[in-house]
């Protein structure tokens, strides 16, 4: 599939026209694999229902289809997302090349061109301690320039501080987002202070939620834990602790709790049945798209 080169995604200074070149790549590569003929086409028309006003009804499809469409319009929406990012510290890992942050921030642009397409609505949130910016779910172009806005002035701040408070923010949102929707989450997982993940991952789901949670990391060194063979000095990004060790002294024991830690997630998710995907920085944005309107095509 088409794959935009990570020049391209740290250089592109326009958000929007970078979210639909990765689209636009991402169908072209839909279409030319194995999955083409899964839709990803996006009808302008939806089917006329009995009993509802003629008065959107496209008479020229009639006359060539001899069947009733109705014209969309951008306040008739199939869907209801709300897209969550975690812009605390540790999500502006590492600190060469693309980091955490700006994956997930061009991933959900993404997402929000897609559902642009499908007349879907679409809420952001943005959290770190706190919500920072948090906006219900609508599907008008006003609406979705200020989203591309809000990611925008994200990807401007050089200087980040705050610890995430994941699992407070998640209580915040299951209770502010007032309608079914589907809630998609970025972020890394790690998280300041005591807050209990699984309960509010089960807040949501209670809440009548769907949820995708893409665990963001990067591959080689927080799965893997691989450093070159000398002493290094590691920094929590979140507290400003410093711990200067030898990374093969340690890498047997953190490779096992995270192993640990990712099978009480991965439990959580099967549990409330959540969509947890693993999402790394080094691999396109297939892996997120896919997974997206897969889930979308089950719910519509």
């Amino acid at each position: 599939m088409y794959q935009l080169k990570q020049e391209d995604l740290l250089q592109i200074p326009n958000l929007e026209f970078l979210a639909n070149q990765v689209v636009e790549g991402f169908i072209t590569g839909m279409h030319k694999s194995p999955y083409h003929g899964f839709s990803v086409e996006f009808a302008e028309h939806r089917q006329y229902n009995t009993g509802e006003s003629t008065r959107h009804i496209d008479w020229k499809l009639f006359g060539r289809t001899d069947k009733l469409f109705v014209k969309r319009y951008e306040e008739e929406t199939n869907l209801r997302c709300q897209i969550v990012i975690d812009a605390s510290a540790s999500m502006y890992y590492p600190e060469n090349g693309l980091n955490k942050l700006r994956f997930s921030v061009i991933a959900a642009a993404s997402i929000i061109q897609l559902l642009k397409k499908q007349r879907d609505a679409t809420g952001l949130s943005i959290f770190s301690d706190g919500l920072s910016f948090n906006s219900q779910a609508k599907s008008n172009s006003i609406h979705q320039k200020r989203l591309f806005f809000e990611l925008e002035q994200l990807l401007n701040n050089q200087n980040p501080q705050a610890g995430s408070k994941i699992s407070e923010n998640l209580h915040l949102l299951a209770e502010s987002i007032h309608k079914r929707s589907l809630v998609i989450i970025f972020t890394d997982l790690f998280q300041s202070g005591d807050g209990d993940l699984k309960q509010a991952l089960q807040h949501l789901k209670f809440n009548k939620h769907e949820v995708i949670l893409f665990h963001v990391g990067d591959k080689s060194t927080e799965l893997n834990f691989e450093f070159s063979n000398r002493p290094h000095i590691f920094i929590d990004s979140e507290t400003g602790e410093k711990l200067k060790i030898h990374p093969q002294a340690i890498q047997q024991e953190y490779l096992q709790q995270f192993e640990a830690f990712k099978l009480v997630l991965k439990t959580t998710c099967l549990q409330y049945k959540i969509e947890l995907i693993e999402a790394f920085i080094g691999n396109d944005f297939n892996q997120i798209l896919f997974p997206f309107l897969m889930k979308r095509a089950k719910l519509i």
